[in-house]
């Protein structure tokens, strides 16, 4: 870390330019994306399609003239957001690097590399995990009586979010390896908050999820709560050791 402080406007215009690295490539995303909505939309719909009753309908509605247009164009920006993750993480980096130390800085491709893997993970096993043991469950209040009938906006709200909030919370060992790189958090810390972390995992699924229902907050809970047991041993294994030993052995100074 460099001991010449930059000035305030520096800072701002340094923003600013990682501001507009980041929206180009999420624009050059959106129009590569724009050219494919009907296929993205498709893939994205295959989960809640293969969930329906035999005998349902396959296909959703639009209850508004312009529904169906701006549901392709915010698939197409979700999903150019998705290919530009890898620039953006790149300029977040790039921004608070001059803040790092030298030895602190050779993380940072190793960190942007894991952060988009886990995070296209987190977004993977939602799609591929979630969604089928979701939309069977929603489903399966079909009957003669009753019968789905989605709106594209509802259902678009629904998946991306979930999508989005799985992809978010599988960043959270990378963080924690980040944090115990900096030597702001050891696993014997994380050990301790244990009890607290659990409500606050249920509070962030309640918060993530696009339902009220509680199936669609264990969904996300549960593995929040197992990735924060893997982030334990990510910082007990990477984290400063002399930082951790000294946390979890004190030296007895009274004796």
């Amino acid at each position: 870390m460099s001991n010449d402080k930059m000035p305030f406007t520096e800072h701002l215009e340094e923003l600013r330019k990682r501001l507009i690295i980041s929206a180009v490539a999420i624009g050059i995303g959106f129009l590569i994306s724009y050219a494919f909505k009907e296929k993205i939309f498709e893939l994205l719909l295959k989960p809640w399609l293969e969930a329906l009753p035999k005998g349902q309908t396959s296909k959703l509605i639009y209850t508004a003239p312009h529904e169906a247009f701006f549901t392709y164009l915010k698939v197409s920006f979700i999903a150019g957001c998705g290919l530009a993750v890898p620039v953006v993480l790149h300029q977040f980096w790039l921004f608070i690097a001059p803040g790092l130390y030298e030895n602190e800085r050779r993380y940072v491709i190793p960190v942007v590399f894991f952060s988009t893997l886990f995070f296209l993970g987190g977004a993977l096993f939602g799609y591929f995990f979630v969604f089928p043991i979701g939309f069977q469950f929603f489903t399966s209040f079909a009957n003669d009586y009753i019968t789905p009938m989605i709106s594209t906006k509802e259902f678009l709200t629904f998946s991306t979010r979930l999508l989005l909030g799985f992809g978010f919370v599988f960043e959270l060992p990378i963080f924690a390896f980040f944090l115990a790189k900096l030597g702001l958090i050891t696993a014997a810390f994380l050990k301790r908050q244990r009890k607290i972390a659990v409500v606050v995992i249920f509070i962030v699924a309640a918060a993530l999820t696009p339902g009220p229902d509680v199936f669609s907050q264990l969904m996300m809970a549960g593995p929040l709560l197992i990735l924060y047991e893997v982030s334990v041993w990510i910082v007990h294994f990477f984290g400063r050791k002399e930082e951790t030993e000294e946390v979890e052995n004190p030296v007895d100074t009274a004796a």
